[in-house]
C-alpha cells in the first residue's frame, strides 16, 4: 500500500524544489518532490546550464582567434555546432543524474508527474492524493509570449528553450527584448557569426543594470546592431516589423527570438483553487510563507527574483523555517536587496545592489567611484589591454556604507559573490579597504575601486 502521509510536499525540482528537498531530507523530515519533466527545472535543461555551455564554446572559439596576442598562432579556426550540441546534452544530462543521486541520498522520494494543490495539506498526483503538514511550492516560470500579430503557429519564431536545439546557427537573427535572455543568445550566435539585431522596447539594455555600464556593454558587443526605444508590431514570417517613434522600420531574419522575459508558472496546478494570494507571482513575506497556512512558495513563482540563486537562497529559507516552529529566533529571512544579479554574454557583466541610476530617480546621494579593470595585472596579461572592464562601487556619504558594487569584463560573475557578502554584512568602504584580495586577481579592481572612493 502506497504511504501518502509526507512531513513536506514540494510542487516542483527546479532549482529551489531540489534544494529544499535535499536540505529537509537530510534534517530527517519525510519529503515528496513532485516534478512533471527533467529533474533540474528549466534551469538545468533549458535555461542557465545549457545556454551557459553553449557560450563556453562560443568564447573559446572567439579566445582561439583571437590568440596571436599572446603568442599563439591558431590559424584557421572553426566550430563544430553539432559537437557543441553534444557537449551541452552532455554537461545537462550528468548534472540532472547528479541532482536524482542527490535527492535519493537525502531520502526524498520523487514522483514524475503533474501536481496539483488541493488546498493546505493536500496535493494529488498522477491520481493519487497526498496529505503533508507542509506545502513548498516551486513551479517556476515560463516564457512570456506577447499577443502580437503573426505570433501563433510561427515556424519561424522560437522561445528561449527552441533556440538551444536549432539544428545550425542562422546567418540572420532577430531578438525581441534586450534583457538578460535576449542579450546572452545575441552574444552567443553574434560570436558564432550570425547577423543579429537586437529589439528593445526601453531606452537601454538590460534595464536592471546601471546606464552608463549598460551602454559601455552595448557599445562593446560586436556582430550585434541594438534597435531601442522601439516597439514590435507583428511578425510576418521570420521579418519582424517594429515601430521607433513615428517611424515604421522592420527587419528580416531567418530566426526570431522571443525573449521579452518570463512569467511565474501560477496557472493548471490549483493555485487560484486553493485561494492562494497572487499578484503577478504568488505573495509571500520575507520568510516565504503565502497566505496560507504551512504553504510556502520559491523561486519564480514567486515573481520577486526571476534568478536561480534567488530560488535557492529561497528554498533554504523555507526550509530553515519549517525546521524550526520558532523561525523569529533563526534570523532566516530573504533580503531581497542584496540578490546579485550576472549576464554572461562576451563579456561577462555582474552587479549588487543599488545602481547610480537608480540612486538619481530617488534622488538619493551617493559617493560614486569607477575604475577600469585593466588596473588588475592580470585582467590584462588574460584579456589585453583594449579589452573592456571596469569596477563601479556606490557608497552612502554619510554613514559610508556600500550600497552597490557592478563589475563588466571577464570574470565579472565569479567576483560578484565577495561584492554581495559586503552588502550583506553592511560593511563601510572603510572595511572593505580592509579585506586581503589575493594578488594577481581580476576581483582587485573592487579594492581599487574602494579606495577611489573620496569620502
Amino acid at each position: 500500500m502506497t504511504d501518502t502521509h509526507f512531513d513536506v510536499i514540494i510542487l516542483g525540482a527546479g532549482p529551489g524544489g531540489y534544494l529544499a528537498a535535499e536540505r529537509l531530507g537530510h534534517a530527517g523530515k519525510k519529503v515528496l518532490l513532485i516534478e512533471e519533466n527533467a529533474l533540474g527545472g528549466t534551469c538545468l535543461n533549458v535555461g542557465c546550464i545549457p545556454t551557459k555551455t553553449l557560450l563556453a564554446g562560443a568564447k573559446n572559439y572567439l579566445h582561439a582567434k583571437e590568440a596571436s596576442q599572446f603568442g599563439v598562432d591558431a590559424t584557421g579556426v572553426t566550430y563544430d555546432w553539432a559537437r557543441m550540441q553534444e557537449w551541452k546534452n552532455t554537461v545537462v544530462s550528468g548534472l540532472v543524474a547528479g541532482v536524482t543521486a542527490t535527492e535519493k541520498k537525502a531520502g526524498v522520494t520523487v514522483v514524475n508527474a503533474r501536481g496539483h494543490l488541493d488546498g493546505p495539506g493536500r496535493v494529488s498526483a498522477d491520481g493519487i492524493q497526498y496529505t503533508c503538514d507542509h506545502v513548498i511550492i516551486a513551479t517556476g516560470s515560463v516564457p512570456a509570449v506577447p499577443p502580437l500579430p503573426g505570433v501563433e503557429n510561427n515556424p519561424a519564431l522560437v522561445d528561449s528553450t527552441g533556440i538551444l536545439s536549432l539544428e545550425e546557427v542562422p546567418q540572420r537573427l532577430a531578438v525581441i527584448g534586450g534583457g538578460v535572455i535576449g542579450v546572452e543568445f545575441a552574444s552567443l550566435y553574434a560570436t558564432l557569426g550570425s547577423e543579429v539585431t537586437v529589439i528593445e522596447m526601453t531606452p537601454e539594455i538590460l534595464p536592471f543594470m546601471d546606464d552608463d555600464m549598460a551602454a559601455k556593454m552595448r557599445g562593446v558587443t560586436t556582430g550585434i546592431t541594438f534597435e531601442l526605444g522601439c516597439r514590435v508590431e507583428s511578425l510576418d514570417g521570420a521579418t519582424v516589423h517594429y515601430s521607433k517613434g513615428d517611424e515604421k522600420k522592420s527587419v528580416e531574419a531567418d530566426i526570431v527570438l522571443m525573449a521579452v522575459g518570463r512569467r511565474p508558472a501560477t496557472q493548471g496546478w490549483g493555485a487560484e483553487e486553493a485561494g492562494l494570494e497572487i499578484n503577478r507571482g504568488i505573495v509571500v513575506d520575507d520568510r516565504m510563507r503565502t497566505n496560507l497556512p504551512n504553504v510556502w512558495a520559491i523561486g519564480d513563482v514567486t515573481g520577486r527574483s526571476l534568478l536561480a540563486h534567488a530560488a535557492y537562497r529561497m528554498a533554504e529559507i523555507a526550509a530553515a523555517n519549517i525546521l524550526d516552529p520558532q523561525a523569529h529566533t533563526s534570523g532566516e529571512v530573504m533580503r531581497w536587496h542584496t540578490v546579485p544579479w550576472a549576464v554572461f554574454s562576451i563579456p561577462e557583466a555582474a552587479g549588487v545592489g543599488l545602481t547610480e541610476s537608480a540612486a538619481k530617480r530617488e534622488g538619493r546621494d551617493v559617493l560614486v567611484a569607477k575604475v577600469p579593470a585593466q588596473m588588475s595585472g592580470r585582467f590584462i596579461a588574460e584579456n589585453g589591454f583594449k579589452a573592456p572592464g571596469e569596477a563601479k562601487i556606490l557608497v552612502d556619504p554619510t554613514t559610508h556604507q556600500v550600497l552597490g558594487i557592478h563589475v563588466l569584463g571577464a570574470y565579472a560573475a565569479e567576483m560578484i559573490w565577495g561584492a554581495q557578502a559586503v552588502l550583506e554584512m553592511e560593511l563601510t568602504v572603510e572595511d572593505l579597504r580592509q579585506v586581503v584580495f589575493p594578488h594577481p586577481t581580476v576581483s582587485e579592481v573592487i579594492r581599487e575601486a574602494a579606495w577611489a572612493v573620496t569620502l
